[in-house]
């Protein structure tokens, strides 16, 4: 029974990196992204629903304006646990969570160009679906994807099963014929 176990963690240690960088796990906040904030036992420190503004920023009860552009959802956890340590609660329970990302886009040789709302695991595949499906003079060897992270442009090694991220625009181009 050792040696199966000892083969599960030979297995998890050699998983390519592709795996250990999973957009969700360390994703970045930005403008257009909804959060919700649980303070437990303090209703009145509890937003339902708060969208971030162009800045990347929200303002918050006693805190006045955080900008959580560019942070993780755990970072901005963490800047309400310690503001709110600093002479409003003892011991605040704070839970952050997300509840809409930031839209995708997808333009060019599809049949409904437009903003869609990003959803976890979307691949470029699923984005043309949502687009409505590619049209008869598209190429799908010709296309880029412009991060929106302010990031990497991608062109040559995209797939269909390339990974797209909220904030992100597919442009796909027409084929030569």
């Amino acid at each position: 029974m050792k040696s199966h176990t000892l083969g599960l963690l030979f297995a998890l240690a050699v998983l390519p990196d592709t795996y250990a960088a999973d957009p969700g796990t360390q994703y970045k906040l930005a403008a257009g992204d909804v959060l919700r904030i649980i303070v437990f036992g303090e209703p009145e420190l509890s937003l339902k629903k708060i969208r971030l503004s162009d800045a990347g920023t929200f303002s918050y009860p006693f805190l006045g304006e955080i900008s959580a552009k560019g942070m993780t959802p755990g970072q901005v956890e963490k800047i309400i646990v310690d503001g709110l340590k600093q002479g409003y609660l003892i011991d605040p329970k704070v839970s952050l969570s997300q509840i809409e990302y930031r839209p995708f886009y997808i333009n060019g040789e599809v049949k409904k160009p437009g903003n869609y709302p990003f959803i976890p695991g979307l691949t470029l595949e699923k984005a043309i679906a949502l687009g409505g499906g590619l049209t008869e003079r598209a190429s799908i060897k010709r296309v880029t994807i412009v991060r929106g992270d302010g990031g990497t442009t991608l062109t040559d090694e995209v797939t269909r099963s390339t990974t797209i991220a909220p904030g992100d625009t597919i442009s796909i181009a027409q084929g030569f014929f």
